[in-house]
């Protein structure tokens, strides 16, 4: 009888154990940003890339970031910076975006505009199947663009 109760007991302590360890892996860093928040811009640092093979290129099974915003933004910049190649994907109340580089963007993904209210996941994935330290940064200050002649824009 002992016996029976300790093959009862044992697979369920291993399976609340196994769930409750999922649970603890699976939670990203929560980054809160207000309006106006200090410092600016506010800079996060990981490892890109993962062994899930996506549309966003190869990203982790869990969220690098998980960013909350509290009130809506009329204007948010995030952008990513590394030695690979790194993407962005990003999941939120408004959809999911993928954000690779582009020249307009000095080569480093970058997203930009209104964000709504609401808590947003984001993966700093890898076009290589290689992992790179990265820079995440958050700003909500508009960059200044210089135009050929010299006169200055906000974009």
């Amino acid at each position: 009888m002992k016996t029976l109760k300790l093959f009862t007991v044992v697979p369920a302590v291993l399976a609340m154990s196994l769930v409750f360890t999922d649970i603890s892996l699976a939670e990203a860093p929560l980054v809160v940003i207000k309006p106006n928040s200090q410092p600016e811009p506010l800079i996060v640092n990981g490892k890109s890339g993962g062994e899930n093979k996506s549309n966003c290129g190869n990203i982790a099974a869990a969220p690098n970031q998980v960013i909350q915003i509290t009130d809506p933004l009329p204007y948010l910049r995030l952008t990513v910076e590394s030695a690979g190649k790194p993407t962005l994907l990003i999941d939120g109340p408004g959809g999911r975006f993928c954000v690779l580089a582009d020249s307009y963007s000095g080569g480093k993904p970058e997203i930009s505009g209104y964000w709504q209210k609401g808590n947003y996941s984001i993966y700093v994935g890898e076009l290589s199947q290689r992992q790179y330290n990265y820079s995440l940064s958050f700003s909500q200050q508009k960059k200044v663009v210089k135009s050929q002649n010299s006169t200055e824009a906000h974009a």
